[in-house]
């Protein structure tokens, strides 16, 4: 019995040296202590339960398991800081577009709908923190948490570190965040799950052929003949490309002043739906491929990666004048949709090209067509940007009734980003950077973000849990998850938004990726990425506005 108590109590003495060594490595290299939890972070991210993963948000628990170990494990304040600013400015600088372009009246509908809910759960939580004893700085922290929001999260570090607060008081809004934020993605997949189920069926025979295909109509309608394709397309409303027409057994570049005759064949780009209608107006579907010669007319993938050819629309490069080529499809990340005349191409964009061999070779040098500059950044513009978001966000905001906020690292580069990404371009500066370089240094930024602020907070995180702190924060970050949800769907509903485009409304609510990846997946349509794009950048900046609010008093 001795000598195994003893054997024990050196296993134990070993692993215990063991441990302090290896405190003593990571704290002494940062560097290292950073990439150890970046990495270990991303294979946990990468566990699934069901369709549920935490993703890149595990690098948080990772490092707050690191901190937790000992309050020495903690990453430069720099690290957090310019990791937050990064993710911040591409998120806006490629959500800009899309986000002003959705202040129609949907928008409208969808933003209000957001800007409500949001304001009703600052206001639960603040309830919340005081029925249940709460600080500031947690009710803080559960606001930021329950509604899954890293921006929020830092713009309340940012003004505590203002006000004088020390590491150990603004560790307290970070343990709250991390206790929250877990509910706060499960409960909002919960309720789309629930809400897809009671819904969905009711909605499907009403739901469009989505996609992009291409088919080849024959004119057999004596009506049309005569018409021009430009003022067909007008006229009958149409969401389709015309690439090429066949006629008297040749091949020609299909223009919006060609005139139709009987026995034309079109090339026609465009979802299933809307081919159908053409075939009807037109004439017939033939099972013809006029993409199968490539003899007269050629096509081909090009990248966007001129700087003189980004942030300018479709009508004013004017291709087919130009170049004789016709565009017929933009690819846009994942994403591949049709081009209008309104259509402003970015950096990254791969755009099909029709036309002759000798014309799509000077299309392709006047986009650029480099992939090689599809990794490069304009550090000038994309460095004063910044810059100027960062000066925004140091703006004092008086507040009614005395006390004022700023929008911060987090809040000043988010609208700086929106605006410089809507504009895409002052003069001979460029604010787009390629859509590649745009991800890989959102990422680069979320992945600083978390491990800095994992590290630097961990210890306080463990002894939050501890006391008995962390069930109280559970419970309430559950309960603001869930009824925020449930009123975001319910209201939704109610006014008609179809549940497809709810579950990115609800994913841009929560600005939550893993619910936008959730919707995406029932779905099936880009109808979740659009609810998402339109809401998301209020979002955002909404909540890095009333979080700063629930920090006032006591």
């Amino acid at each position: 019995m001795g000598e195994a108590l003893a054997r024990t109590g050196a296993r134990s003495h070993l692993s215990k040296r063991i441990e302090v060594q290896l405190i003593a490595l990571l704290r002494d290299n940062p560097l290292l202590l950073l990439f150890t939890v970046a990495a270990l972070g991303y294979l946990v991210g990468r566990i699934r339960v069901g369709s549920f993963s935490l993703g890149v948000a595990a690098v948080l628990f990772v490092g707050l398991g690191f901190g937790a170990l000992s309050p020495e494990l903690k990453l430069p304040e720099f690290v957090y800081l310019f990791g937050l600013v990064l993710f911040v400015y591409t998120v806006a600088l490629a959500s800009g577009p899309g986000f002003f372009a959705s202040l129609g009246r949907r928008g409208l509908q969808a933003n209000l709908l957001v800007a409500g809910v949001l304001s009703l759960a600052a206001l639960l939580v603040w309830g919340l923190s005081h029925l249940l004893g709460l600080g500031s700085a947690f009710r803080a922290g559960l606001f930021a948490g329950a509604l899954t929001n890293t921006p929020a999260l830092a713009a309340v570090l940012e003004a505590m570190a203002g006000r004088g607060a020390g590491e150990a008081a603004q560790a307290l809004p970070v343990a709250a965040y991390a206790v929250a934020y877990p509910v706060g993605v499960i409960g909002m997949l919960l309720a789309y799950f629930v809400a897809w189920r009671l819904w969905n069926p009711a909605e499907q025979p009403h739901q469009e052929l989505t996609g992009i295909a291409s088919a080849t109509v024959e004119v057999t309608q004596t009506r049309v003949v005569g018409w021009n394709l430009g003022q067909l397309t007008r006229a009958e409303n149409w969401n389709v490309v015309f690439g090429r027409v066949m006629r008297s057994g040749n091949q020609e570049l299909a223009t919006p002043t060609m005139a139709l005759q009987l026995g034309d064949r079109l090339s026609v780009v465009g979802s299933e739906a809307e081919i159908m209608r053409v075939a009807q107006a037109l004439g017939q579907r033939v099972a013809e491929r006029l993409e199968e010669d490539r003899h007269a007319l050629d096509f081909r993938r090009v990248f966007v990666s001129s700087g003189a050819v980004a942030s300018r629309s479709v009508a004013e490069l004017d291709m087919p004048g130009h170049f004789g080529v016709v565009i017929t499809r933009v690819r846009r990340g994942e994403a591949e949709f049709l081009p209008e005349p309104t259509t402003v191409l970015e950096l990254g964009d791969r755009v099909r090209v029709v036309g002759s061999k000798a014309g799509i070779a000077k299309a392709s040098r006047y986009l650029g067509d480099s992939y090689r500059a599809l990794a490069e950044v304009d550090v000038v513009s994309f460095s004063l940007g910044i810059a100027l978001g960062l000066l925004l966000g140091l703006v004092q905001v008086p507040m009614p009734g005395g006390g004022s906020f700023k929008l911060g690292f987090a809040g000043g580069p988010l609208v700086v980003g929106l605006i410089l990404g809507r504009l895409g371009r002052t003069g001979p500066v460029l604010w787009q950077i390629p859509y590649s370089a745009n991800l890989t240094l959102r990422q680069l930024g979320v992945v600083l973000f978390l491990a800095g602020i994992g590290t630097r907070s961990g210890y306080a995180f463990a002894q939050t849990l501890a006391n008995g702190d962390g069930l109280r924060l559970f419970l309430a970050g559950a309960l603001v998850t869930c009824l925020s949800a449930l009123l975001v769907l319910w209201i939704g509903h109610r006014q008609g938004i179809p549940v497809t485009t709810l579950g990115g409304i609800l994913a841009g609510f929560q600005t939550q990726p893993a619910v936008l990846a959730f919707a995406q997946e029932k779905t099936a349509s880009d109808q979740a990425n659009l609810g998402y794009a339109t809401v998301y950048p209020l979002a955002m900046l909404l909540k890095i506005v009333l979080v700063q609010l629930l920090l006032l008093g006591g």
